[in-house]
């Protein structure tokens, strides 16, 4: 599992193009962050990068936001037609993301969003996987535990923040590693609705790197873009992985 990052490290800290060596080894015995300076310099990285940070970050947030509340209504709030509501988010599950690329980028240019952070961040937002992960994790709290709340006089609301929010953190946490590395690989969407050179992500600037050099490709400096591009949800999953392994252990103790 570790090998291609391994091999994707070394190459793009190689002095030369890497897999032109016939011996790997020798790819790698002058070690240099030549290629990540030249890369730097030759196309706007850093801004890509924080394009990338921000638009993953936006969406990240306010899909947590949107699901959680959804997912918290569907699950404990009775209203007229809940089931059928929710069975139609259920249904948007199975239509392929593509299907919606052409109507959602006549609704953004209607709405004077194209190549903008909003027309970016907003279409991610809403997605019925999360709300559906975050329903079937409040169905499992015990009822109790918000009659108590209620009985010592909390709101709806404060109950929320205050005992659901943070007995849910586990399943946040596993929405928010889903969601942002969905987010940071996303390619079509970005390459759709962006126009200028500022708002273009890191997928996109990757790819338009590697076809700016047609037939010769720098194996070195591509890989050292892949790299960037790679550490931020390497460690987001890191950051969570403790979540996630609590809410395996979670959902396998009451299997």
């Amino acid at each position: 599992m570790f090998a291609p990052f391994l091999v994707m490290i070394l190459i793009s800290l190689s002095g030369g193009d890497g897999l032109s060596y016939a011996d790997f080894s020798g790819a790698v015995n002058n070690l240099t962050a030549a290629n990540y300076s030249h890369v730097t310099n030759t196309i706007p990285v850093i801004k890509y990068f924080w394009n990338s940070i921000i638009v993953s970050g936006l969406t990240t947030l306010g899909q947590i936001f949107v699901s959680t509340l959804a997912g918290y209504a569907f699950a404990r709030i009775p209203f007229k037609g809940r089931n059928f509501v929710f069975f139609l988010i259920l249904m948007t599950m199975f239509i392929p993301p593509q299907v919606n690329i052409i109507p959602l980028f006549f609704l953004m240019r209607e709405l004077h969003l194209v190549d903008s952070y909003p027309a970016l961040i907003l279409p991610g937002i809403f997605g019925g996987f999360g709300i559906f992960l975050m329903r079937q994790h409040f169905l499992s709290f015990p009822k109790e535990l918000e009659e108590a709340a209620i009985i010592d006089g909390c709101g709806r609301f404060k109950m929320f923040l205050k005992i659901v929010c943070p007995l849910a953190l586990p399943a946040i946490a596993t929405l928010a590693i889903f969601t942002f590395i969905t987010s940071w690989n996303s390619f079509i969407w970005p390459l759709i609705i962006t126009n200028s050179e500022n708002m273009r992500t890191l997928p996109l600037g990757l790819a338009l790197f590697k076809g700016s050099y047609r037939e010769i490709i720098n194996w070195g400096e591509l890989l050292s873009c892949a790299t960037i591009c790679t550490i931020p949800t390497i460690i987001v999953f890191i950051l969570g992985k403790k979540y996630i392994m609590n809410d395996m252990m979670k959902g396998g103790i009451k299997g």
